[in-house]
């Protein structure tokens, strides 16, 4: 071992979460089982179109109504 080598570094973010995977071994397996859920979902292409084909072109200046009320 070289006599320059530093001491293994641990962040206390990693020591917390190593803790934690330590004091519940479910962790991961409940962090996958809720990623199923909310994200990993097939996609509807045809409501996907749908949503897409609804779509209204937003105007140059955002806050713009239409015409101005006093008929100008």
């Amino acid at each position: 071992m070289s006599i320059f080598r530093r001491p293994d570094y641990t962040s206390e973010v990693t020591q917390f979460i190593d803790t934690l995977k330590a004091k519940k071994p479910t962790l991961e397996a409940e962090q996958r089982q809720g990623r199923a859920i909310w994200w990993d979902q097939k996609i509807d292409r045809s409501a996907e179109q749908d949503y897409l084909d609804a779509r209204v072109a937003q105007q140059s200046y955002v806050y713009q109504t239409g015409q101005h009320p006093n008929g100008k």
